[in-house]
């Protein structure tokens, strides 16, 4: 698929070029440009070289990239198709902008694009696991997963002469191998062969005749072969043992079994790959026998996935001290008087237990049946008494009940319920590999299970352990292979493995993976746009990224980069600084040119990157309040035992080079813990050996980057809750109550008060088939979401939808008489969100604004000065300034007795912690462990940590830095 889009795409482009030659120019111009907050700009800019796009927060660097070029770019392909095609995939808008010269072919390479299927993999998206299948199935050498022997394949004559020459002058049996290691009873097979002539056939390694009424039993596994023919081994054997051998081939489907007389040994042969002691034998493998994605790859317990769901006993009794009557079985709770529990005290009358035994008293045949449930009958009564009559009942058990309401309840609450009694665990057929028992399959998952710098290591030297053989088939597949890994190396990918579920990478993984796939699909005269490839990568790996993007460039492409990393700005061949100020603010170009033409024009961007501006790091590190928590043996994933001892009251920096263990530290073992002990959540930690210190804190907050929507519904002002006040508001104001509209005729999910033409969204979907869905404007209410009678309530002149199309800061001063309201929307204002506006679709925030817009929605609640916050590298699409104004924030809280625990790669913020933990040494099987801890100064005299080199460099900045202002103060 990867392939044949790439050439789709080649297609395209060059129709593309074809379509605009007379706009082929060596720059790309840009006029009257006026999406969003662009204030009418025009803007020329070099083509085939790296531009940066850069501003603060909210100033229209997206709405530039991708809403004015990128949209524009789109647009012009879809309008290249016949009007037939168009009819289908309907009209884009056209942006607001003038004109744009010089533009190519446009490809975006986004954050927002993780897939969610769990078949999707870092192997998949790369088409890495589709060369290595191909690999496999032509060039590689198949082993018995029984015996580990190498399997051999014969044709009919080399059987015949194996035959003569091994066992001349001996009496043998030629059987036909017809079950192997099934179960059933085998009746109806045993009358065909019998009416097609047969005699015997041997079960089980027995002799048997075949007479009427045979069979064997139904619930044990069974080995059956079919007596072909008997015969002694000698001269003018050969046309009879070759039409006996035409015979047991085809009933044996292409294997057969010869037995010398009076011995036990079994000797296979087989026309296909077999092995020669077991007997095991398959077809000749295909790419697809290696996929774990097809019928015939995919393992049949789990279907492929990996994984599978079973019922955790652990979460159905948690305390084997307790009583069934006490609640001792979760799913039931306390005993009560209805039918579930009269059958089990129809149960205990039988298998010698009450409701008040303790659990761990109860037999464990007893208990096997209180579970898995029991085909005897039951006389269940009817009262609690047992004097009434009695109804006779099977028991079908608590594991059968949850599993049968998992396959068939399609009530989200039950779901809910039955989710918190399952775990995933890995395949026990499979063993997490995902595929059959196939041939060499072993191989191939271990390399997929492998870490990307050792599977480049594997294939770099694999070629001199090849045959001629191998070398002559494999050598052009190897070289895409290494080719492809190498790309991943590149872009800072090293620590992950290609069985990698697609739907546990970060945003930054999934652009930087794409990333990767677009250089190694090598398209020339190509427009790229990304937006911030940085996100989630150590500051030692940005050097590799910055060489992809350079690679991508000097293949002869325009690479458009919007990004607030220092080093990828003074990287680039062209810089664009927007602003001066965020959404109304903002949408002006407040200095273009190469990095050292910006540095000295007057800017906030150009202030923090020629060092005039800095993030100062503290003077004094708080001391804390003196407690802690304090983790041990965590060993999820690739941790190595760690032991973290939390310092509560600071603010704590968990860093390291990306894949070392922190997210699985922090996101996936403290947090889970945590969140059980305050909210008894159903998210499993993963494995640790005990933890001390929760009576410390008394809530925890997770504040990560998923969206607080997945629709253009979801808004900060419904996600913060303000949108209820302010519907209550409108609900009050005379000329509603004269109506008599409630505050649901203000929901734009409600009928009565919404346009119905688009229920309320503002917008219409466009499906897209092979690109993503577009959304257009609403022909009805023109994107006011609501009908024209509700539009006619005005509060101080604004209708329900101006206010939505407010801006936070506007709300901030029109809503300075309402407490209520005021307090939730002056919180967004000082997370740096002053240029959103309330109704901002949740589809078109970015990840670290939907992070923000969450952490003021935990700031506008009252905090009780011992709340633990996690959050996961807040200073996603932050400029310096913005970083500055969140640290601030973070500050505040840090200082009102809370904790706040940050996973961060951002310099500005390591070096502004109290204290921090440095994970590594480097990233998936070679990480796991903490290689330092303690304050920013304690740190960089680490010589073991990568990170304090770069932190060392920006302390000395910043104390630079400290020490000009002071000289100019006392000028």
């Amino acid at each position: 698929m990867g392939s044949f889009l790439n050439k789709f795409l080649t297609f395209a482009c060059s129709n593309f070029r074809s379509e605009n030659m007379q706009e082929e120019t060596e720059v790309l111009e840009i006029y009257g440009a006026r999406v969003h907050n662009l204030k009418n700009i025009d803007l020329t800019f070099p083509r085939n070289q790296l531009v940066v796009i850069t501003g603060l927060s909210g100033s229209g660097k997206s709405s530039l990239a991708f809403d004015t070029i990128y949209a524009e770019g789109q647009r012009r392909y879809l309008e290249s198709f016949s009007a037939y095609a168009r009819q289908f995939l309907g009209n884009m808008e056209r942006p607001e902008v003038d004109k744009i010269n010089g533009l190519s072919p446009v490809i975006s390479i986004e954050q927002k694009t993780t897939n969610l299927n769990p078949r999707s993999t870092v192997g998949t998206i790369t088409e890495i696991y589709d060369f290595m299948r191909l690999l496999f199935a032509r060039a590689s050498d198949a082993y018995s997963y029984v015996t580990g022997e190498k399997m051999i394949k014969l044709s009919d004559e080399q059987i015949i002469e194996l035959i003569i020459q091994k066992f001349n002058g001996k009496k043998i049996m030629l059987l036909a191998p017809l079950v192997k290691a099934r179960k059933g009873h085998y009746r109806e097979l045993f009358e065909q062969l019998s009416q097609q002539g047969y005699l015997r056939v041997r079960n089980d390694g027995n002799l048997v005749e075949l007479k009427k009424g045979l069979q064997l039993d139904r619930y044990k596994t069974h080995d059956i072969e079919l007596l072909i023919d008997r015969l002694e081994v000698g001269p003018g054997i050969q046309q009879r043992l070759n039409e006996s051998l035409t015979l047991a081939m085809k009933l044996g489907k292409g294997s057969i079994m010869i037995i010398e007389n009076g011995k036990d040994k079994e000797n296979y042969y087989s026309r296909h790959l077999m092995c020669p002691t077991s007997g095991i034998s398959y077809d000749e493998p295909q790419p697809n026998t290696f996929s774990f994605n097809s019928p015939y790859g995919a393992c049949k317990r789990c279907n492929g996935l990996g994984t599978i769901t079973e019922v955790d006993i652990k979460s159905i009794i948690p305390d084997f001290k307790k009583t069934i009557k006490a609640g001792g079985i979760i799913p039931l709770g306390p005993q009560k008087d209805n039918w579930i529990f009269k059958q089990l005290i129809a149960l205990g009358r039988k298998y010698q237990f009450n409701m008040s035994t303790p659990l761990d008293e109860i037999s464990e045949e007893s208990l096997n049946i209180i579970l898995y449930g029991s085909d005897d009958v039951l006389n269940v009564a009817s009262d609690q008494s047992g004097s009434a009559y009695h109804q006779p009942s099977t028991y079908e058990g608590i594991v059968n009940f949850i599993v049968n309401q998992e396959n068939e309840s399609a009530s989200p609450s039950m779901k809910r319920w039955i989710q918190g009694f399952m775990q995933h665990v890995s395949c026990p057929e499979c063993k997490g590999d995902r595929l059959k028992k196939k041939i060499n399959n072993k191989n191939i998952s271990e390399l997929a299970n492998t870490d990307i710098q050792i599977l480049s290591d594997w294939f770099s030297k694999l070629e001199d352990k090849l045959s001629v053989k191998q070398k002559k088939i494999g050598t052009e597949v190897i070289k895409e292979i290494k080719k492809r890994i190498k790309f991943l190396l590149d872009v800072g990918l090293d620590y992950l493995t290609l069985n990698r579920s697609s739907k546990t990478l970060s945003g930054g993984e999934t652009q930087r993976i794409r990333l990767a796939t677009q250089i190694g699909s090598q398209l020339v005269g190509v427009l790229y746009i990304l937006d911030e490839p940085s996100i989630g990568l150590h500051q030692r790996d940005n050097v590799r990224l910055i060489k992809s993007l350079q690679e991508l460039r000097d293949a002869g492409n325009t690479v458009i980069v919007v990004e607030h990393d220092k080093e990828t700005i003074l990287a680039a061949d062209y810089v664009i600084d927007l602003g001066p100020g965020a959404g109304v603010h903002g949408g002006q170009i407040v200095a273009q040119g190469t990095p050292e033409e910006i540095m000295k024009q007057p800017g906030l961007t150009t202030d923090y990157l020629s060092e005039r501006k800095s993030i100062f790091a503290p003077l004094k590190y708080r001391e804390g309040n003196g407690k802690y928590i304090e983790l041990k043996d965590a060993t999820g994933h690739n941790l190595k035992n760690v032991s973290i001892k939390i310092p509560l009251g600071k603010l704590i920096c968990v860093t390291g080079v990306s894949g070392s263990g922190k997210s699985s530290l922090i996101n996936e073992t403290l947090y889970p813990i945590l969140n059980q002990h305050f909210y008894n959540s159903v998210q499993k930690p993963l494995p640790y050996k005990t933890i001390k210190g929760l009576q410390h804190v008394d809530k925890v907050i997770e504040i990560d980057q998923s969206p607080i929507g997945r629709t253009p519904r979801s808004n900060p002002a419904t996600y913060t809750g303000v949108f209820t006040d302010i519907r209550n508001l409108f609900a009050q104001l005379p000329e509603a109550a004269i109506r008599g509209y409630q505050p649901g005729r203000f929901s734009f999910n409600v009928k009565g008060g919404r346009c119905e033409t688009c229920q309320g969204g503002g917008m219409r979907v466009i499906e897209m088939n092979f690109l993503p869905d577009v959304y257009v404007e609403c022909e009805t209410c023109r994107g006011k979401r609501y009908n024209r009678e509700t539009l006619e309530i005005r509060y101080r002149g604004k209708s329900i939808s101006d206010i939505l199309d407010m801006s936070i800061e506007e709300a901030v001063n029109f809503f300075t008489n309402m407490p209520h309201i005021l307090q939730k929307i002056k919180t967004l204002a000082e997370v740096g969100l002053g240029y959103v506006t309330l109704g901002q679709q949740s589809t078109t925030l970015s990840g670290g604004e939907a992070q923000r817009v969450k952490l003021a929605s935990e700031l506008s609640k009252r905090d009780t000065g011992n709340t633990f916050y996690i959050l996961d590298e807040p200073t996603t699409g932050l400029h310096f300034e913005d970083v500055r104004i969140l640290l601030d924030v973070l500050n505040r809280l840090v200082d009102k007795g809370n904790t706040v625990m940050v996973i961060e790669h951002n310099m500005d913020m390591i070096k502004a912690s109290d204290y921090i933990f440095d994970l590594g040494p480097e990233g998936g099987v070679r990480g796991g462990t903490i290689i330092c801890e303690g304050t920013p100064r304690e740190i960089i005299k680490n010589k073991d940590s990568i990170t304090a080199e770069f932190l060392k460099t920006e302390l000395s900045i910043t104390q630079k830095t400290g020490n000009l202002r002071k000289k100019a103060a006392l000028n």
